[in-house]
């Protein structure tokens, strides 16, 4: 499992012109399920997710997380992040997990990170998403396991 998070001061996300979710600021997380994942990979990148200290503190320091900071997170679910385009200039997506497998620990994602605390928005599995986000920093992240 994948997840590139970023800072940002704003995110929407519509999907045929309809504005499904937005955060005032804080993680917009793009997450890719690999073929195999589990529950465990889910709840391990999500914890880390939530505790992840990249929002500065009163010293100038990258030392609170989005919790401390009181910011949202919006959760992407995003298969390309595990295209590989090392054969050719196609990528091929054969790493990443089956929709059918994937949307539930999409789910289950979405719900063990809420249980921090932290409030959670989510765009739509499988749908053609548009993002327009004001990156803060900018500040990027790659969790993996």
């Amino acid at each position: 499992m994948r997840a590139v998070v970023q800072r940002v001061k704003r995110t929407t996300l519509t999907v045929e012109g309809t504005r499904v979710a937005e955060i005032p600021f804080g993680l917009t997380v793009f997450l890719g399920i690999k073929t195999g994942d589990t529950e465990k990979e889910a709840a391990y990148l999500m914890k880390k997710v939530s505790a992840l200290r990249i929002f500065e503190d009163e010293n100038g320091k990258m030392n609170l997380s989005v919790k401390d900071v009181g910011g949202e997170v919006l959760l992407v679910s995003q298969f390309t992040l595990y295209g590989d385009a090392s054969h050719g200039n196609r990528p091929s997506f054969t790493l990443a997990e089956r929709p059918e497998k994937a949307e539930p620990l999409y789910e289950y994602a979405l719900k063990e990170l809420a249980s921090y605390g932290i409030p959670v928005k989510k765009g739509v599995f499988g749908a053609d998403m548009q993002i327009e986000q004001h990156n803060d920093g900018p500040v990027t992240i790659l969790l993996e396991n």
